[in-house]
């Protein structure tokens, strides 16, 4: 591997980080600059753009966004795709949730940002699934309420 990758991997991990730091504090402006123009997270059954971020973030259980280093392949110079592990800890009860993130990343003129980010989550039961629909707390994209 090139040092130019080595770069690139490098500077993947850190957006990464920042979007995990930014959840953890609660910063939607962090969270909503580790994003591309038209970047999209997906869970619950919806596709969330920046625009719905504010609520999103609301509607959150507040805590730890703890995750594991990425696993990221590149497809172009300029696109990436990677796999991310995490743990989420609630900071009321200290419970917690698992799961993993599929990304995709694009290099900006700002740097590498994520292009999409999708939610699956760990249950139990060995069930693999984006999240519960029907919560009426969480908002459904466009600023509709989902109750």
């Amino acid at each position: 591997m090139d040092g130019s990758r080595i770069a690139d991997i490098i500077e993947i991990e850190q957006l990464l980080a920042r979007y995990a730091a930014g959840m953890t504090m609660d910063d939607v402006d962090a969270v909503l600059a580790v994003f591309a123009p038209g970047g999209t997270y997906s869970a619950f059954g919806e596709k969330y753009g920046p625009g719905d971020f504010p609520e999103l973030m609301a509607a959150a259980p507040k805590g730890v966004f703890s995750v594991s280093t990425p696993a990221i392949e590149f497809d172009g110079p300029d696109s990436a795709t990677g796999v991310q592990p995490l743990c989420f800890v609630a900071q009321t009860d200290h419970s917690m949730r698992i799961g993993y993130y599929t990304d995709s990343y694009l290099r900006t003129a700002d740097g590498w940002r994520l292009r999409t980010r999708a939610m699956t989550f760990l249950r139990r039961s060995g069930a693999r699934d984006s999240g519960r629909p029907h919560d009426p707390r969480r908002p459904v994209p466009g600023g509709k309420s989902a109750g």
